[in-house]
């Protein structure tokens, strides 16, 4: 069964995904600072940590499902440029936090431009995409966001020991504002078609999914806020080379392997991002050291490759094209669940336990992910796993051919 060629790079598809590049990387910016400018500033410690960091995702969770409304009915390129308007300003805002509740306050308001940036963008790029090569375009997309973790905290941690934390916020809004500037040049997708009336403000086709991705990317909140503190703990300061290989390994996995989703289907390729996630929380548990950060790092880079286009491509089979981006919504709000109430649970574990536990924690919730995926619990996990099988099916030539 061939896959269609129908064309979807185009100028439209590359601006998207650039000013997610440029929006990513200044949310990373932040990834390996924003720990040690809580803890330091203000006194936080482990759970304090936790709660800053989670904050942002929390912010995003309030406005995911009416962010999928909204582009559903009024169209992606709103959310597009006033999400990024409102991270630019929200992160340059930083600057005048004086205290930790200011600051959780500050990235609660933040997230909510996150929310409607990336549910208008992930849209968009649907929308440009044919359905039997979605996963593909997914995979295309998410370079924009694994940018922003291969080189965004490399670059917050540069700027941060040279000119210290108030020059990553400069950098980080200014990397937002040319996001949204970017953002006037798209072009609405928009189907012209109404969407119904009503409904769940969350799109059941993506809750199965999205929980799935959950408990896999409890994992991600543990790395993202606590591996800078960790690495101090084994005399490692700098943490944004182990980013930087994250992100290197990630973006070399989706852009070699971008048909790797659709050919592998949701069971094969969940098994892979929910093991290597599980896998890697482990190995750095168990070595403190540089190479168990490198081995972890690399594993970690193969499950997360997989897990996001995987899960997101298996939440879109059988919906309807007016009811898109509420699907996005709804799944990327089990995202940020992920990294907000993820960040806080690893955060409390870490608090009475070790960092230790936290990743290990995070490897539990892995197991959890992978035993809801080959439960049955959600019929089409099988369905696109028989689809995916058939598609590796090399035809027999014809007699005489």
């Amino acid at each position: 069964m061939a896959g269609s060629r129908e064309r979807f790079v185009t100028p439209q598809f590359v601006l998207v995904t650039l000013a997610g590049a440029l929006y990513f990387v200044s949310l990373g910016t932040g990834i390996a600072v924003l720990p040690v400018f809580a803890k330091r500033e203000f006194d936080a410690g482990a759970l304090g940590v936790g709660v800053a960091v989670g904050a942002f995702a929390v912010g995003a969770v309030i406005l995911r499902p009416f962010a999928g409304r909204i582009g559903d009915r009024t169209g992606r390129r709103l959310l597009v440029i006033g999400g990024a308007t409102i991270v630019s300003v929200t992160t340059f805002a930083y600057i005048f936090a004086t205290s930790l509740p200011a600051l959780v306050g500050i990235r609660l308001v933040g997230g909510i431009g996150e929310a409607a940036f990336f549910v208008g963008a992930a849209t968009m790029i649907t929308d440009l995409s044919p359905v039997d090569r979605r996963g593909e375009a997914l995979s295309y997309w998410s370079v924009a966001v694994y940018s922003g973790l291969a080189f965004g905290p490399k670059i917050g941690e540069t700027v941060q020991q040279a000119w210290g934390f108030h020059a990553v916020w400069y950098v980080g809004a200014g990397l937002a504002g040319c996001a949204a500037l970017l953002g006037l040049f798209t072009r609405e997708t928009r189907p012209d078609v109404t969407p119904p009336e009503g409904g769940p403000l969350l799109h059941r086709a993506a809750i199965l999914p999205g929980i799935m991705m959950f408990l896999g990317l409890i994992a991600l909140a543990g790395y993202t806020a606590f591996l800078k503190l960790y690495g101090r703990t084994f005399g490692v300061d700098d943490v944004g080379d182990f980013f930087l290989l994250y992100g290197i390994l990630v973006l070399a996995i989706r852009i070699f392997g971008a048909t790797l989703p659709d050919r592998l289907g949701p069971l094969r390729g969940g098994t892979v991002a929910l093991t290597g996630a599980g896998s890697a929380m482990v190995v750095i548990a168990l070595f403190p050291s540089v190479v168990g950060l490198i081995v972890g790092t690399a594993i970690f880079a193969v499950g997360m490759s997989m897990m996001y286009t995987n899960l997101m491509t298996l939440a879109l089979v059988g919906v309807d094209e007016r009811e898109r981006a509420a699907v996005v919504g709804t799944f990327s709000t089990f995202f940020d669940l992920s990294q907000g109430f993820g960040a806080f649970l690893v955060g409390a574990v870490v608090s009475v336990t070790s960092y230790e536990g936290g990743f290990f924690f995070g490897a539990l919730a892995s197991v959890a992910g992978l035993a809801l995926l080959w439960s049955g619990a959600d019929p089409r996990v099988r369905e696109q796993h028989v689809a995916a099988l058939s598609r590796d099916v090399i035809p027999e030539p014809e007699p005489g051919s």
